[in-house]
């Protein structure tokens, strides 16, 4: 697809503000899937195409979280293995099945996790005791939302984040370190389906791809020095507008 050059600063800097507040709270595909959509991809290129630049900034933003030593391979390497499978069983669903049976649901969701965020301020600031056993938090949630980012998507970071901070009892910052491992495992399972479809114009996704780069790097790092006081108003912010965007989605039809 031949675009005019003057969408490729637009793409790039799309791509470096989404890369920023996908490290921290999720949701940037709030803004990259209408600028793809907006190109005249058709949708299943634009998602494709979105998939493979969003796991770029993922990928150096989970890098950046173990480099400051909150991700720790051991105790995520279940959940990964989970995770990758609900999200290839999630994506061979969506080929076959269209996720319209729970779209109304998502919006409501959302917004209980916002309400829940804000009625408790103090959610995520310090760690507490897991309410489960690591092994069958793993495995219960990697599944199911694995499957869940494969087969819709939106919101997955968030519902991950809530599940870390109430049953694996992290801290809101060591919650978001997780999340991204989760979610890059889920996005790397996906984007392969979609390149193995042709789904993924390549010229868009590696411009997208740059800006991501340096997005997630630095979404990252600021979260790792702002920690909580930080994290938790973006986190509020995107959850609230996810929800907002998802109703109006399932409203429109």
């Amino acid at each position: 697809m031949e675009l005019a050059h003057a969408w490729y600063p637009a793409l790039f800097a799309t791509g470096l503000v989404a890369g920023f507040v996908d490290a921290i709270a999720g949701g940037g595909g709030l803004l990259t899937v209408p600028v793809l959509l907006a190109t005249g991809l058709p949708v299943s290129m634009a998602l494709g195409t979105n998939k493979v630049q969003s796991s770029c900034g993922t990928a150096l933003a989970t890098a950046q979280y173990a480099r400051s030593g909150l991700i720790d391979l051991k105790s995520t390497s279940k959940g990964i293995v989970a995770t990758g499978i609900g999200a290839a069983l999630g994506t061979y669903t969506v080929a076959h099945l269209q996720p319209d049976i729970i779209r109304p649901l998502v919006p409501v969701l959302l917004f209980g996790i916002a309400a829940y965020t804000w009625l408790r301020p103090d959610l995520g600031k310090v760690s507490h005791p897991a309410r489960m056993n690591p092994a069958a938090f793993a495995l219960g949630f990697g599944l199911a939302l694995g499957f869940y980012d494969g087969f819709f998507g939106p919101g997955t970071g968030a519902f991950w984040a809530l599940a870390c901070v109430t049953m694996a009892g992290l801290d809101l910052l060591r919650a978001t370190a997780f999340t991204k491992a989760m979610n890059l495992t889920s996005n790397l399972v996906s984007a392969a389906v979609f390149i193995g479809l042709s789904k993924v114009d390549w010229g868009i996704a590696l411009t997208m791809a740059g800006g991501q780069v340096l997005g997630g790097t630095w979404g990252a790092r600021s979260a790792v020095r702002g920690g909580f006081r930080f994290i938790r108003p973006l986190f509020l912010c995107m959850v609230i507008l996810l929800a907002g965007r998802t109703a109006w989605q399932s409203w429109r039809g």
